[in-house]
């Protein structure tokens, strides 16, 4: 059985259904899953004037945090993260940073990677936060395994990098149906190459 961790970071709740969205399919892929978001690293009362930043940090405030045993646990990690200026958020970044002993220990590496994102516009740097937490995979010797155009629901969300959401105050719980179908596409994808490389 495939073990995958879901990491992300979430302020106003994007990503946190995405996470769900896509342990959900994993589970019913067969694959045995971890959702953990990352450690908020901002004083809540730095962002009480956001009902729904501050309505997520309470949310899940109690769930387990994303450690370095998650990554060493796992055969294959999905990372989510909001874009922040082109790049992930500086919570998940933080986390990435902290993981400098198991990189040079070669525990990161031959793991399967993906990963989704949001943001608030359409072109507000979804690719370029994908592509850049690539780079950073790419540096642990992970197996990036992007959606790619590898079902014809690819041509309808659009994004061969990942799955990226335009975030509204709308779809904090629910968004339309091209990105869950594109969410549940990338955890199979995931977890059917991570079972056959573990065959390799």
């Amino acid at each position: 059985m495939t073990k995958l961790a879901i990491i992300y970071y979430s302020a106003t709740g994007h990503g946190t259904t995405m996470a769900r969205r896509v342990a959900a399919a994993a589970e019913a892929a067969g694959a045995e899953v971890r959702v953990r978001p990352v450690t908020e690293t901002r004083d809540p009362q730095s962002f009480a004037h956001n009902p729904a930043w501050t309505a997520n940090y309470e949310a899940t405030k109690e769930l387990p945090v994303a450690t370095g045993e998650d990554m060493v646990w796992a055969d294959a990690v999905i990372f989510g993260s909001p874009t922040r200026f082109g790049s992930v958020a500086a919570q998940l970044r933080d986390f990435l940073d902290s993981l400098g002993g198991l990189w040079a220990e070669g525990k990161l590496a031959d793991k399967v990677y993906a990963a989704f994102t949001s943001s608030n516009t359409l072109h507000g740097g979804q690719e370029s936060t994908l592509l850049t937490l690539y780079v950073t995979l790419m540096h642990f010797g992970g197996i990036i395994v992007p959606p790619g155009y590898t079902d014809p629901l690819k041509f309808v969300d659009g994004n061969p990098y990942g799955v990226g959401l335009v975030a509204t105050h709308d779809n904090i719980h629910e968004f339309d149906d091209a990105t869950g179908a594109a969410l549940e596409h990338l955890a199979r994808r995931v977890v059917s190459v991570a079972e056959r490389t573990a065959t390799l």
